[in-house]
């Protein structure tokens, strides 16, 4: 399983939790080309097994994980946040791929 630095994301104008983030986004360390991956993407990485995915703070890897909103729809968020994917929409916004 590979893992992989998470440096920016794409944000939405949605309001529910798991309507906030579009898109992560980061550069693969192997050739320095730009990846990114939907949110939907992520998560089928993250439950299949094929990825993981952490974000850099405070000069240490927080993992970040596949969480369940209350209405039954699965988001990404860090370990480090409650609910809100506060970690991951801190980060700067993606450019344009």
């Amino acid at each position: 399983m590979k893992d992989h630095e998470i440096t920016c994301t794409q944000k939405t104008d949605g309001t529910q939790v798991h309507e906030r983030i579009k898109l992560i986004g980061g550069i693969d360390p192997a050739d320095g080309k730009r990846w990114k991956l939907s949110q939907g993407e992520a998560i089928m990485a993250i439950q299949d097994g094929r990825a993981s995915f952490h974000v850099k703070a405070g000069g240490k890897a927080v993992p970040v994980v596949v969480q369940t909103s209350a209405w039954g729809i699965k988001y990404l968020k860090t370990t480090a946040d409650k609910d809100q994917p506060s970690t991951l929409l801190n980060l700067p916004e993606c450019p344009y791929f």
